[in-house]
């Protein structure tokens, strides 16, 4: 993930990832094949896959809660896949908001939940027939899983922070991308930019020369006016934590201390005391993200810390209110012409 990523990633590319750039070319060349030859398992559904051309924090998980919410719109009953980030379960498992912890199915899926039934597994296909059969979907979302080709995807909408972009342009391990982007870019039907910035630029440019939509869209938090004016101490653990403390600051809170944890991380008593009181001593409120207060919900946090927490709730909005509607539309559509080829 990106927190857990070397920070030379997001930077211009330099001695280390010229060092390593043997190896990121074994990488491309296995990830490109599995891309152009792995077979892909075909459902009786249409698929829509959200995902991304690097490693990292791009938003995905609130840009599928808003296209699950558009399928529900339209008609359909939808289904989420996930692979969920340090979850335990070894065979597929759909997630119980009640009884399921972050621990056992990962934060981003007890946040899916709230808005479709999601299913948690390592295997795709097997989650997608548990959502098919056990939860009657008839339209599945996939949350990331683009390049494990193990599912036909209908449509594949890939995201990239209009910030960080494809980082230094180099594949793992000199750099933050899954296989190069004209391989990838063979099996993505649309770009969704997310948030603001030149560093998709050249990514946009690719993704424009190649014919396929280009669309914007950024996170807008609830309820921003019961945040200005007032002192936090903000916390995280994200892929990109600075994007978190960006948008908090960007309601008029004021952000007088930040503090920054590794990807999906699970905090320990001693950090939750510590965070305590340094904001006790600073006279400052604290504040997370969403996805951090399902672990903590689930994790070490007292009943005591959560009351005195703050979250700050986000959602996403599209430049064009008709972009959803337009997606699920285009993943009916071309899984109607992948049922008339046999």
């Amino acid at each position: 993930m990106a927190s857990e990523a070397p920070p030379f990633w997001w930077e211009k590319p330099d001695w280390r990832s010229f060092v390593l750039s043997p190896f990121s070319a074994i990488y491309a060349a296995v990830a490109g094949r599995r891309l152009h030859r792995a077979p892909r398992k075909k459902i009786p559904v249409p698929v829509l896959c959200v995902g991304n051309f690097t490693v990292g924090g791009t938003g995905k998980t609130p840009i599928a809660i808003a296209l699950a919410g558009q399928a529900r719109q339209m008609g359909f009953s939808p289904g989420i896949l996930s692979r969920g980030h340090g979850g335990g379960f070894s065979g597929p498992h759909i997630v119980d908001v009640n009884r399921d912890s972050a621990k056992h199915v990962g934060d981003e899926p007890l946040l899916l939940a709230a808005h479709a039934p999601v299913a948690v597994s390592v295997n795709r296909v097997a989650g997608a027939q548990l959502l098919l059969e056990g939860q009657g979907c008839d339209f599945l979302i996939m949350d990331d899983g683009f390049q494990s080709a193990h599912l036909h995807i209908d449509y594949a909408l890939m995201v990239v922070d209009a910030h960080f972009g494809l980082g230094n342009g180099r594949v793992i391990p000199g750099g933050p991308l899954r296989a190069k982007v004209v391989d990838q870019l063979v099996y993505s039907h649309a770009l969704l930019r997310m948030g603001k910035g030149a560093g998709a630029d050249s990514v946009v440019r690719q993704v424009a020369r190649a014919g396929k939509p280009v669309f914007d869209a950024w996170v807008r938090p609830y309820d921003a006016e019961n945040f200005s004016g007032r002192r936090f101490l903000a916390f995280s653990g994200i892929g990109h934590p600075e994007k978190f403390f960006n948008t908090l600051a960007e309601t008029g809170a004021k952000v007088v201390t930040t503090q920054s944890f590794p990807d999906h991380h699970f905090y320990a008593e001693d950090e939750l005391n510590e965070l305590l009181r340094q904001a006790k001593a600073g006279q400052l409120e604290l504040i997370t993200t969403a996805k951090d207060a399902v672990r903590l919900r689930h994790g070490a946090a007292a009943p005591e810390f959560l009351e005195k927490l703050k979250v700050l709730e986000i959602e996403t909005v599209f430049d064009q209110p008709n972009v959803t509607a337009r997606i699920i539309r285009e993943t009916v559509e071309s899984w109607k012409r992948r049922r008339l080829i046999k």
